[in-house]
């Protein structure tokens, strides 16, 4: 009998491991040199829908996505503002449409959006907390 409990512990533990990976941690960050030490939610919702495209600092926001297939992005989105992929790519197509504004820039790869950041001042991303290399700062953490 605790053989099978064991057992089934074991299993359901396992089971479990792909979503704990998963669930790490978003953080956005930004260029050290932007002059930015931390983000609201409003200020990075503003930032990656469109409103607002300046950091605190005075330096303007270059928010970089990451690619479409990144599992990191849905979850992003879904933390941030409760939009799945679809819901986030009516909105752009509707602002774009109306010329208000453009969508965050689209990187091909992680390591790309992490490049942008890490050489320009402005540019903002997000990712998983154990991608943030020294050249990287944190200045917003997505809930879990």
């Amino acid at each position: 009998m605790a053989r099978s409990k064991f057992f089934a512990f074991l299993v359901f533990f396992t089971l479990l491991l792909p979503v704990a990976a998963s669930a790490e941690g978003l953080v956005v960050v930004v260029n050290p040199d932007s002059g930015v030490e931390r983000l609201t939610h409003s200020e990075v919702i503003n930032i990656f829908l469109g409103s607002f495209r300046q950091l605190p600092s005075g330096i303007v926001a270059i928010p970089v996505d990451l690619p479409k297939s990144h599992p990191g992005r849905e979850e992003f989105y879904r933390q941030l503002v409760g939009k799945n992929p679809a819901e986030i790519n009516a909105y752009w197509a509707r602002l774009i449409f109306s010329g208000r504004t453009r969508p965050p820039i689209q990187a091909e790869q992680a390591e790309e959006a992490i490049a942008l950041v890490q050489n320009v001042v402005g540019a903002i991303t997000y990712l998983e907390r154990s991608k943030v290399g020294g050249k990287l700062k944190i200045v917003f953490e997505l809930p879990n």
